[in-house]
């Protein structure tokens, strides 16, 4: 006989007790991930309302910029050469000036 037969019958163990382990695990893996991009969303939105006057500020000097390049257009198809030479200067490097970028003289021809 072998030691194992003379020890007695061997007990079995339930394997319940690891898969409650793993089961534990894996739900504290995601509240940790939960929690973690709760957290990051967070900052993310406070970032985001801490650009917003920047980005405001931005559109007010593009607007200023889009009616500057517009009236040097306007001067340019009048035969200004300065607002021509700025135009031509402009157009290599690959700026586009837009005749009516925002409409805003549709309505004002219309009358």
């Amino acid at each position: 006989m072998s030691s194992l037969d003379a020890d007695g019958p061997q007990e079995r163990r339930s394997p319940w007790l690891a898969v409650a382990l793993v089961t534990v695990a894996i739900v504290a893996w995601f509240a940790f991930q939960t929690f973690q991009l709760v957290r990051e969303r967070s900052a993310l939105e406070s970032l985001k309302v801490a650009q917003e006057p920047t980005i405001a500020q931005a559109q007010k000097l593009r607007a200023q910029l889009d009616a500057i390049s517009t009236k040097t257009l306007e001067l340019a198809q009048q035969g200004n050469p300065g607002a021509a030479l700025i135009v031509e200067q402009l157009a290599r490097r690959g700026v586009t000036i837009k005749p009516n970028p925002s409409g805003a003289e549709a309505p004002a021809s219309s009358r």
